[in-house]
This record gives structure tokens, C-alpha cells and sequence, in this order.
């Protein structure tokens, strides 16, 4: 089994569809199936349940994604060494992205290679795409897309957004508690900022004033405190213990995470590392 079929695997598993994985790789869906198809007879045994929606694994298939995953990872890491390549990872993403997954990763990598070099920078959507098109970031993490041509967009998952605040309990109307309050943001350069604006104008309520605050942890505190509302993914309320939020509506509910990098950027054995913990740990957590 060559490492191609191997990333083709491990794709399917963590995307959980055919075609998606065809796309991701730049393979055709019959090249995917068919890679799929060989270790299964392989193995001499069934690694999908396929359905109308995509595949799910089996048990022996997730012994198996197990295994590949391992594997790719040491494959990587051993072309990084080989190839004397430079262990620097320049990487972008927004303050709402949560640091979990971020540190977790970068801690994996560090015992890996104790001379790599990280840079970090954060800020709004539109920052960490201006910083990848400038040039001194390489790879970025993001919710919500701008869909700039300049860049490329590898989805890593999908986060549910909810309005938290002071006083919500299970009898709250959203429309009416969002009426007239105070709406903080991190910036008014924040994807966030745009998107609630959205939800105000679509359901025909009036906010109060739009108030900029630069820190999230802040501005989590504000909210809970009841100096306004504020839009967050669900996950980083659990990460600051708020169990009384909002669902928001749809079409505002859901928002996508994506990984990006410069359309014409040449993934380092490094950064592919970086993406297959990140995706694993995304994984993981379904």
C-alpha cells in the first residue's frame, strides 16, 4: 500500500465522503473509490458503511484510519528531516478560533522538532487573509470565508454560533432579547460584526451601539455581565463555562472553518504536519 492510498483513505474517513475527499486531493471521485476499493480487498474486509449522505467507518476501518494516520505523519515527518527542510511555520488565525486545537497541535510539533520555529499572528478574517496575500503568514485559521481568489480554502469543519449575554434562560424570544442591546465585537473588520448587522436587518429589530473590544476573554466577560450581547461559536462559550446562550437562527446558525493558504503557496512537510494534526484533532471531536 503506497502513501497515496493512504491519504486517500484517511481523506474519505475524515470527510466523510467520495467526492469531497476527490476534491480536496485534485483526484477524479473514480480515482478515490477506486483507491478505497484496493484495500478493502486488501484487507479482506468492508472499512465503510456507505449511505445516501457519504460514508461512515466501521470498526475495523477505524483501526485502520488509526494506523494511516500514524503512518502519514511519520511519512511527513521523515521528509522534513531528509530534505533538510527549514522548521519554521508562519501561521495566521482569528481570535475566535480558540487556542485548544492550536496549542495541542504546536505541542505535538515542538516534540517532534525542538528547533521549530513558530509565528503566530491573530486578528479578523479580513487581517489574516491580507497577511496571507502580503506574505508573512503561510498558513492561516479561519471561520467564515470571504472567498477572496487569492487564496485557497480547505474546510476543517463547521461551528454552531450562538448570542450570549446576561439573563437568557430557557423562556428567552431571541428577537426580543436582542432588541435595542448593545452589540460588542472584537472589531468592526470582524466577519462577526458583518454578520450580525445581517441578522438585525433580516429580522427587522434595532440594535444599540456596536462597541469594539479588542480582547475575547474580555469580551466574554462583558456580555456575561449583561453590557451586551456578543456572536461567538458555541465552543468557545463551553471554553469559558457559559451554559446560558442562544441558538441563533438560521441561516446565521452554522458557519464553516477553513484552513488557508495562498492559492500558488507550496505546502512544506512542516505545514502539511501542522494540517494533518489539526484535521485529526477536528476529527476527533465529531
Amino acid at each position: 500500500m503506497d502513501i497515496e492510498d493512504m491519504k486517500a483513505f484517511v481523506s474519505v474517513s475524515e470527510l466523510q465522503n467520495m467526492s469531497a475527499a476527490a476534491h480536496k486531493l485534485n483526484h477524479l471521485q473514480s480515482n478515490i473509490s477506486a483507491k478505497i476499493k484496493k484495500i478493502e480487498t486488501h484487507y479482506h474486509t468492508e472499512l465503510f458503511l456507505r449511505n445516501s449522505k457519504g460514508v461512515t467507518l466501521t470498526k475495523k476501518g477505524k483501526e485502520l484510519y488509526d494506523q494511516y494516520k500514524k503512518m502519514i505523519l511519520l511519512w511527513e515527518q521523515t521528509e522534513g528531516k531528509m530534505k533538510n527542510n527549514d522548521c519554521t511555520l508562519r501561521l495566521g488565525t482569528m481570535v475566535s478560533f480558540g487556542g485548544k486545537q492550536i496549542s495541542a497541535t504546536l505541542n505535538v510539533l515542538y516534540k517532534r522538532y525542538p528547533e521549530l520555529n513558530v509565528t503566530l499572528k491573530t486578528g479578523s478574517t479580513e487581517k489574516i487573509d491580507q497577511l496571507l496575500i502580503n506574505g508573512q503568514i503561510d498558513v492561516g485559521l479561519s471561520i467564515g470565508s470571504l472567498q477572496n481568489k487569492q487564496i485557497h480554502y480547505e474546510k476543517t469543519g463547521t461551528e454552531e454560533m450562538v448570542i450570549i449575554g446576561a439573563g437568557i434562560n430557557e423562556r428567552t424570544v431571541f428577537t426580543d432579547y436582542i432588541t435595542k442591546k448593545n452589540v460588542l465585537i472584537l472589531s468592526k473588520k470582524c466577519l462577526y460584526f458583518s454578520i450580525l448587522r445581517n441578522i438585525y436587518k433580516i429580522l427587522g429589530v434595532p440594535s444599540g451601539d456596536y462597541v469594539e473590544i479588542g480582547d475575547l476573554e474580555t469580551l466574554i466577560q462583558f456580555a456575561s455581565m449583561g453590557m451586551g450581547i456578543t456572536l461567538a461559536p458555541k465552543r468557545i462559550a463551553a471554553f469559558y463555562k457559559i451554559d446560558a446562550y442562544l441558538e441563533v437562527p438560521k441561516p446565521f446558525k452554522c458557519m464553516d472553518s477553513y484552513l488557508i493558504t495562498r492559492s500558488n503557496h507550496k505546502l512544506t512537510p512542516i505545514e502539511k504536519q501542522f494540517i494533518e494534526l489539526i484535521n485529526n484533532y477536528n476529527f476527533e471531536l465529531r
